[in-house]
């Protein structure tokens, strides 16, 4: 029989992910009593345990090898190079490890109870928790945040009892370098695996059924990408699609239907990457005021409440994009908004990251949005081949974008691809967040020689004049 009792709290928080315990946090700062559910073995989430930190780790294991191979070119010569698989996967855990425990500590620090298990809705203010072993609690509140994120899509045809057919969490468990890879889906989580495990010596495939790599991405910012993984993937095939597979004991064999050569081939392994859905079934949200779309988000409002007064909603769950630092801002909104402050979730520039190499990041507007939407804008470009920083690194593939009015020259988007990327979006984050100017970016003194200066040119191609690059006046 299991053992079950019955405790309460001003607020529970489910899901122990970047927006769960930063929501549990931010309450708990603010002095309420706070109970964070998670039925992760350590708190983290997705995010830290199987996606942005393990893929980031081996993403930085990839950089070292691929950089030290273009080291020739330098002069340097690192030709003997030996990968130890298990030293590399105990690492990455390490690091998971690190950070999952620091985030117990902060619980601890913070007062906050951490159950370990999985939450059900019995009402709007009664949650059923499952814990491993039977045992059954009864958790009492007056306000929850969902914070449940969300999972791989694995279509059926791809459902197989095999091992070797893997998603993103499997393709991060590196139990193996397969000698061939397939990866179905050219969306940045496809092309992230693929650039670790091309590296560590897989001769990778890529499949994309749409006509170009990251859909959702800026052409400009692709097209260096998509020249660089040329080289280091096996092949990539736009317009092409899985039909058929098959599991055998010499690999697994996918019939291909598109741009290919071959409409047969065999696979070491396959990695199915073609998005997430959330993680709203089975919460018990039926039992509550919540209401869903039709593709399972919850719904809710600037505030991130729900159609239910006691419920607020958060990250991946509510919808795109399902970014880990989106999560941490709506988090901190909840929360606010909780307590009565004038908060809302207004946010004009959430940037988007890809961590491959060269990394893309953009935020605001892109040049296509702006396009569809029949804005009057003026586009420039800085190419980093007239970047003395960028030509020291060896890295002049990069090329520096914006955005802007093209009457007022107010700043409505930035993009990216290039060394670093990722960090070089956070200015142009904080120029839109805060209405800045073509003048403000460059009339601002960025050091030399550094990336940074990129932005600054091109903000000086919008008045006429790029020191290091020539722009026709019109």
């Amino acid at each position: 029989m299991s053992d079950s009792k019955n405790e309460q709290s001003e607020l529970v928080v489910l899901g122990g992910g970047p927006g769960g315990y930063s929501a549990a946090f931010a309450a708990a700062d603010l002095g309420m009593k706070v109970t964070l559910v998670d039925d992760g073995i350590k708190p983290g989430g997705v995010c830290l345990h199987r996606g942005c930190i393990p893929s980031k780790a081996l993403l930085h294991a990839a950089k070292m090898i691929n950089e030290s191979k273009e080291a020739a070119e330098w002069g340097l010569d690192f030709s003997k190079q030996e990968i130890n698989i298990e030293k590399l996967r105990s690492k990455k855990q390490s690091i998971v490890d690190q950070l999952s425990g620091g985030i117990s500590e902060l619980c601890k620090a913070r007062g906050v109870t951490l159950y370990r298990g999985r939450g059900r809705f019995i009402n709007s203010t009664t949650l059923e928790l499952a814990e491993a072993g039977g045992k059954q609690n009864e958790l009492t509140f007056q306000h929850t945040i969902i914070a449940t994120g969300s999972s791989p899509v694995h279509p059926k045809i791809f459902d197989f009892n095999d091992d070797r057919i893997m998603d993103s969490t499997g393709a991060l468990e590196l139990n193996d370098v397969p000698g061939k890879l397939l990866i179905i889906g050219g969306g940045y989580i496809g092309l992230e695996m693929g650039t670790v495990y091309a590296a560590l010596g897989s001769k990778v495939t890529v499949v994309e059924m749409l006509s170009d790599l990251l859909p959702g991405a800026d052409r400009d910012l692709v097209r260096p990408l998509k020249k660089r993984l040329d080289k280091q993937f096996e092949a990539i095939n736009l317009n092409t699609k899985v039909v058929k597979i098959s599991s055998g004991q010499t690999g697994i064999t996918v019939e291909l239907e598109g741009d290919v050569d071959e409409a047969s081939q065999t696979f070491d392994r396959v990695l199915v990457s073609v998005g997430r859905h959330p993680n709203s079934a089975n919460l018990g949200l039926e039992n509550t005021n919540v209401e869903l779309s039709d593709q399972g988000f919850i719904k809710v409002d600037g505030q991130r409440r729900t159609s239910d007064a006691n419920v607020f909603a958060i990250g991946d769950v509510v919808g795109h994009p399902m970014l880990a630092h989106k999560a941490t801002r709506e988090a901190k909104v909840a929360v606010e908004a909780l307590v009565g402050e004038p908060a809302m979730f207004d946010n004009i520039a959430i940037p988007s990251v890809i961590f491959t190499d060269p990394e893309i990041a953009w935020c605001g507007i892109t040049e296509t949005e702006a396009k569809k939407a029949g804005l009057n804008v003026k586009v420039t470009r800085f190419p980093w081949a007239a970047s003395g920083r960028a030509k020291t690194l060896g890295r002049t593939e990069g090329l520096t974008k914006l955005i802007f009015d093209s009457e007022s020259g107010h700043i409505l988007g930035m993009g990216i691809v290039g060394a670093g990327a990722g960090e070089l979006i956070a200015e142009g984050v904080i120029a839109i967040e805060t209405g800045a100017y073509a003048r403000d970016l460059a009339e601002s003194i960025h050091a030399h020689p550094t990336l940074s200066e990129t932005i600054m040119e091109a903000a000086e191609a919008f008045l006429g004049h790029s020191t290091h690059s020539y722009h026709t006046r019109v």
